[in-house]
């Protein structure tokens, strides 16, 4: 009995699962939610006053904050950076 996984890489076997990018999605928003919320942490924002900043709800900024909760818009993500006075950079590399 033959393991075929043996050898490769872990990017290998969720690619053949078709699960990258899956992990990668969920990857990426639990960094962009971390750094969100050390942004917060810093500038001592509650939920309500960035919902407020962003002109959406609180419950938005909820989704926004929920790491495990990959799906977001760009429109999203360039509010909440504009709230904080930060730049959104998106790239592939």
């Amino acid at each position: 009995m033959e393991n075929r996984n043996i050898g490769s890489s872990f990017d290998d076997f969720l690619h053949e699962e078709g699960l990258m990018a899956e992990t990668e999605a969920t990857a990426i928003k639990r960094i962009l939610s971390y750094q969100i919320k050390q942004e917060m942490e810093l500038r001592h924002l509650s939920k309500t006053a960035l919902a407020k900043m962003m002109k959406t709800s609180r419950s938005s900024v909820d989704r926004l904050l929920d790491p495990n909760n990959s799906s977001i818009t760009l429109l999203t993500l360039e509010n909440v950076a504009v709230a904080l006075g930060k730049k959104l950079k998106l790239q592939l590399a």
